[in-house]
């Protein structure tokens, strides 16, 4: 059965949200207006930006700190932080025990800093969500019923493909950092794999500067995780193909025994404005030998945001729900960030002479 659809709350919580960035502006607050999901307040440190986005969403509450953010709150709130990861510790620091929490990824810019993430939701007792929401978007959520259901059989390649041009300038805390690309894009990749494939036992990375983007640490890698079973899985990105909309590419692709999936993901062609997802599969079996193409309802912005917050809700609402987006699973994430980066700084193997 071919469909997009994930498990909502039936007493949604209010949201209150930290940070006013673009991401607030054009995926959270769209997603939970969609939902019909209570907005409770907004803060940001530049107060002229939560003012704005609480007139264009109806929002009523607009905090002057953190301290009255808090006092205000109702006590069942979702605190929503979207800031950059390096504020997300000493945010984390001043909410209430037993807060539940939605925190942009990553889970910090350090395993160092996951660590200490972990501590500070467990000791609180945190109900703490990370919004990987990439394996979340429409097409990927319709991927994943597919391949449980056993349709394209035993699931044995999987291959992310992301050859674009991404303005990285709308993000410009991004230039001071000595870690980049896998750690605040193919991070999503790195995690929508193991949401599949489950945890590698080893990964091979390598990370590249672009010579037409050498402000940034890097904005190129590739990404190979070893199974220790016939299973081909890795990660081929290029942010620096400046050449026209023609060959840029973004998908997902999913192979197994009896037949296999593509999902275009349109937003990143194109980004921000960018193009139609596309759903594809082929099905060996049913003896079309033939592509078919299925209609899936949403996309990336705003859909996958919603189904982020729904899956956390869900878990207030009952421990035992899966919980596909919890800290401890991001944690993991954060693993394969690391092991990348010593992959990356280890280096190749020398030419035998």
């Amino acid at each position: 059965m071919l469909t997009s659809d994930f498990a909502m709350p039936t007493h949604p919580k209010p949201i209150v949200v930290i940070g006013a960035g673009g991401i607030v502006e054009e995926a959270h607050l769209p997603a939970y207006r969609k939902a019909g999901w209570p907005i409770h307040g907004i803060y940001d440190v530049q107060a002229d930006k939560a003012q704005r986005l609480a007139t264009a969403f109806g929002i009523t509450h607009v905090y002057a700190s953190m301290t009255e953010l808090i006092a205000g709150a109702p006590s069942d709130t979702v605190f929503d932080i979207a800031v950059p990861a390096s504020k997300l510790i000493g945010i984390l620091n001043q909410l209430p025990q037993r807060a539940n929490v939605l925190m942009q990824k990553p889970m910090g810019e350090t395993l160092n800093d996951a660590k200490e993430i972990r501590r500070i939701c467990e000791a609180k007792q945190f109900t703490a969500s990370v919004n990987f929401q990439m394996k979340l978007i429409p097409s990927i959520i319709a991927a994943k019923h597919l391949i449980d259901q056993g349709t394209i059989g035993e699931l044995h390649d999987m291959e992310i493909r992301m050859n674009i041009h991404h303005p990285w300038e709308l993000w410009d805390f991004l230039f001071d950092l000595p870690r980049m690309e896998m750690l605040y894009h193919s991070i999503h990749y790195m995690d929508m794999i193991t949401h599949f494939l489950g945890m590698p036992k080893r990964l091979y990375a390598k990370t590249f500067q672009h010579p037409k983007q050498m402000q940034l640490a890097s904005t190129r890698s590739i990404i190979v995780f070893d199974y220790d079973k016939p299973i081909r899985a890795f990660v081929n990105t290029n942010h620096g193909h400046d050449f026209g909309l023609k060959h840029q590419d973004s998908f997902v692709k999913w192979e197994g025994t009896k037949g296999a999936i593509k999902a275009t993901l349109g937003k990143n062609i194109n980004f921000p404005k960018g193009e139609a997802d596309r759903f594809e599969y082929f099905l060996s079996e049913n003896g079309t030998n033939q592509w078919v193409e299925g209609n899936i309802r949403g996309a990336w912005y705003p859909d996958a945001f919603m189904a982020t917050m729904a899956d956390l809700q869900c878990a207030i609402e009952n421990p035992a729900a899966p919980h596909v987006t919890s800290m401890k699973r991001a944690y993991d994430t954060m693993r394969l960030v690391e092991a990348a980066y010593l992959s990356n700084d280890s280096g190749g193997t020398t030419i035998p002479d």
